[in-house]
């Protein structure tokens, strides 16, 4: 199915997007922008080059949080003897599939 090549291309371009190296990317283009275009660079490119990097660094912190909770939820899950060890690595999987798991246990 094609659909899982793009759902699991889409969840590694969100992870990418939470790394450093991605402010790299959003600097080099600015910097390239600046050097081969400098007469279209104004305040609207400054504005969309600020955009793409609050973005990033929104990502960034949602992701740290996510890994946080997910961290503290494997530590619960791993303690409590009864509770199924597919819980602890649910988020290896995609967000459609964690959906469906989370409809079938409620």
């Amino acid at each position: 199915m094609i659909e899982d090549p793009i759902r699991r291309s889409l969840s590694a371009l969100a992870a990418a997007t939470a790394r450093p190296q991605a402010f790299l990317v959003v600097i080099a283009y600015g910097a390239l922008w600046l050097i081969l275009e400098p007469e279209t660079f104004d305040m609207h490119g400054l504005a969309t080059l600020v955009v793409w990097v609050m973005t990033l660094i929104i990502q960034r912190a949602e992701h740290g949080d996510t890994q946080a909770i997910h961290a503290k939820l494997d530590g619960l899950i791993h303690s409590i003897e009864r509770a199924p060890n597919r819980l602890a690595e649910i988020d290896d999987k995609e967000p459609e599939d964690i959906e469906d798991e989370r409809q079938t246990n409620s």
